[in-house]
């Protein structure tokens, strides 16, 4: 694999720290800013929001650009999002930081897809996909349960400086490794952008991704509280079950792309969606046993973005085959279905937090993955009809 593979796994790890370190943040800001844990939740919604924005519009206004000083601006806008949450002086601020540090997330992980696919050959492209997302899973295993320890021992601003350092070391490794003449598709007219919106194959997988991921925010959204208050885990046992979840989440990360590969994108989902419903489940049983808890948030992790590489592969191949003039913009698209998925997924775990119960979170989240199951059965179906009507 390329040392480019490599920067743009560096990029991911920042911006997946960021990204994933406010679920273990969540009971920490809301007591600090007093506000609700739904209200804090919403910081994970918003965010997931402006990566929805941004990945598809951004993407299709940077069309033009270099590669390379795209990267290397994101990386900019994702540093100075960080020290404005990090100086926040209040609720809102925060919002308008996390929403403005979300709109880079978006076009970095649009065009750091068609840009990992390009490096290598056809047969290792899920792969090569698994390796950059492998940034946010490492991030998950290291930056997220450091960033939830300095969060609770230092206070949360502390944990986005460290993250805004963490970008610009970043943006350097950025700067010196990918190189300048990275291969580049003609921009899409707009035309061909919209068609992207109006293709059906494409939307129904766009619909899978944002139920298959976001069926998992229901609850991981409100991770932290789930452990401590029906758990019973004490505040500082959180960084250290999050750093379990993680170095599952990274293993599980490859094996999903190594499955994708080798089974194909449709009956890899299938299995993997299945998995994540049935561990979601069972989480609503096991998460007052504080020993379950962990063995099942250990499962948990292995499918909970398992999911990435196939549902990234999958759009990449069927917008060579529908949208071959707009692949970055159908690839941005599905960042956004992803973000959307989180989006949906804390909202509706906030509407449960305050009219059911937390742990009636990770039941109502499985409910959700069983429709992405469906879904993926129908778009596999269409796909034999396809090859059937071609041959």
């Amino acid at each position: 694999m390329p040392l480019a593979l490599w920067a743009l796994t560096l990029s991911a790890f920042a911006i997946g720290t960021t990204e994933f370190v406010i679920v273990g943040l969540v009971p920490t800001i809301a007591t600090d800013l007093a506000v609700s844990l739904p209200s804090a939740g919403l910081l994970v919604s918003l965010y997931a929001l402006g990566v929805a924005i941004g990945a598809p519009v951004l993407t299709a206004l940077t069309g033009r650009w270099n590669r390379k000083s795209v990267l290397i601006s994101l990386m900019a806008i994702f540093v100075a999002g960080n020290i404005l949450a990090w100086q926040a002086p209040s609720y809102e601020t925060l919002i308008l930081a996390r929403i403005f540090t979300g709109l880079a997330h978006g076009v970095f992980f649009s065009i750091g897809s068609t840009i990992a696919t390009s490096l290598v050959p056809k047969e290792k492209e899920a792969s090569a996909i698994a390796i950059m997302f492998t940034g946010l899973t490492v991030a998950l295993v290291t930056g997220v349960p450091l960033g939830t320890w300095i969060g609770q021992e230092l206070g949360w601003r502390a944990t986005f400086l460290i993250v805004s350092i963490l970008g610009l070391i970043a943006l350097m490794g950025s700067a010196i490794l990918v190189p300048s003449n990275l291969k580049q598709s003609a921009p899409a007219k707009f035309s061909e952008q919209l068609k992207v919106l109006t293709q059906p194959r494409l939307l129904l997988v766009y619909a899978m991704t944002a139920v298959g991921y976001g069926g998992t925010f229901v609850a991981f959204t409100y991770l932290a509280p789930i452990l401590e208050e029906v758990s019973g885990f004490e505040s500082s046992a959180i960084g250290l079950i999050m750093l379990v979840y993680g170095v599952s989440v990274a293993v599980g990360n490859i094996w999903g792309g190594k499955l994708a590969d080798k089974m194909g994108p449709v009956k890899a989902l299938h299995i993997i969606f299945t998995a994540l419903a049935l561990v979601l489940l069972a989480f609503t049983f096991t998460a007052g046993n504080q020993i379950a808890a962990v063995i099942t948030v250990l499962i948990w992790g292995a499918f909970a973005f398992g999911n990435v590489p196939g549902l990234q592969v999958y759009v990449v191949q069927l917008a060579e085959k529908y949208t071959p003039n707009a692949v970055d913009v159908a690839s941005g698209l599905n960042i956004a279905a992803f973000n959307v998925g989180i989006a949906l997924g804390s909202i509706i775990g906030g509407v449960v937090v305050e009219e059911m119960e937390l742990s009636d979170t990770p039941w109502i989240g499985a409910l959700i993955v069983v429709l992405a199951i469906i879904l993926t059965k129908v778009s596999g179906f269409l796909d034999s009809r396809d090859q059937g009507a071609a041959a």
